[in-house]
């Protein structure tokens, strides 16, 4: 299958995505029956950004065109992809990436989100049939060229041991953290309630700490995110707050609330379900010296990336700073 035939197939999926068929909302129902955090609304989020921004057949051809792939017949390897199942589709950027590059790929689905994927790669295979020799689902990945691995600190350590002898890239923990003036509009603030709670703040590109100056107004902060009120109605994510809520009480610890979400002054930048953490600065200068460029994804900030632009990645959006297609050109 050469590129040009590559880029078709990918935009054929994108809009397969934006015909929102009845199979298609048959597979969004099924994955929230298995999946509670899978809400339609957020699945629906997730796909579209995927078509939107990913299988545009003209950010394709730039894609490709940035990174010198070329129509060529290459010494195709076999990529072994564990996929992470913390937000709908997460692991479909990997999947782009494997198949742009001309390689072949064996995908261990996480089984938190084992139904959107497969279902839209079977449908692509109805009209290109020769896509099964690229792609195939399996629990086991022995025997692959190369490895890319997504999941936790702990897991990591097992895909270290497992996939360390290959070529791999492994991924651990991430989070993303906004730094404030303290001069945002409202309307900043609106968008940052977006990269605070959408997906339920379950992503590595969500917000999970604010910094802000000493003397903050956090009211601004807490009226704004009052539009994500209606998690309180989603039983798991209640459940999430009204624990963190109870611990707070329990060791007599400040915090502030407009009852769908915690502000809990902490110097993690990564917090709980229902939790966001906050710590003051004295200056921006301060601020980048002292973090850990491992953990952190994304700034949100004047100085930094837009407000409300989190949770719509591109295509050169690469999870951890580590470019999955240059990766894949050195096997």
């Amino acid at each position: 299958m050469n590129l040009e035939k590559r880029i078709s197939l990918l935009t054929f999926i994108g809009q397969y995505i934006k015909s929102n068929s009845a199979a298609f909302q048959e597979k969004k129902e099924r994955a929230y029956a298995e999946n509670k955090w899978f809400t339609l609304p957020f699945i629906d989020l997730a796909a579209n950004n995927i078509a939107d921004s990913l299988l545009i057949e003209q950010n394709l051809e730039l894609f490709v065109k940035k990174l010198n792939i070329e129509n060529v017949t290459i010494s195709q390897k076999t990529v072994g992809i564990v996929m992470a199942g913390n937000i709908p589709l997460v692991g479909f950027h990997d999947l782009l990436c494997v198949f742009l590059s001309g390689h072949k790929q064996r995908i261990k689905l996480s089984s938190k989100d084992s139904v959107l994927i497969p279902h839209l790669i079977e449908i692509a295979k109805n009209k290109f049939p020769e896509l099964g020799e690229y792609i195939q689902f399996s629990d086991m990945l022995k025997g692959c060229d190369a490895y890319i691995a997504t999941g936790t600190n702990n897991s990591a350590r097992f895909f270290e041991y497992y996939f360390g002898k290959h070529p791999h890239v492994i991924r651990k923990n991430r989070t993303s953290i906004a730094i404030l003036d303290g001069d945002e509009t409202i309307e900043n603030l609106e968008m940052l309630a977006d990269d605070i709670q959408l997906y339920f703040g379950l992503g590595c590109r969500n917000i999970t700490q604010v910094l802000v100056p000493e003397n903050y107004d956090f009211l601004p902060l807490l009226n704004a995110l009052r539009k994500y009120e209606y998690f309180r109605d989603h039983d798991k994510y209640k459940n999430n707050f009204d624990y963190y809520l109870t611990i707070a009480i329990m060791n007599n610890q400040y915090y502030m609330t407009n009852d769908s979400i915690l502000l809990i002054q902490n110097e993690s930048p990564f917090s709980p379900i229902g939790q966001l953490n906050y710590r003051y600065y004295k200056s921006k200068e301060e601020v980048l010296k002292r973090l850990n460029n491992n953990e952190i994804q994304t700034i949100i900030g004047k100085d930094f990336q837009q407000f409300g632009t989190t949770q719509k990645p591109g295509l050169e959006d690469f999870a951890d700073g580590i470019n999955t297609m240059t990766f894949l050109q050195s096997l």
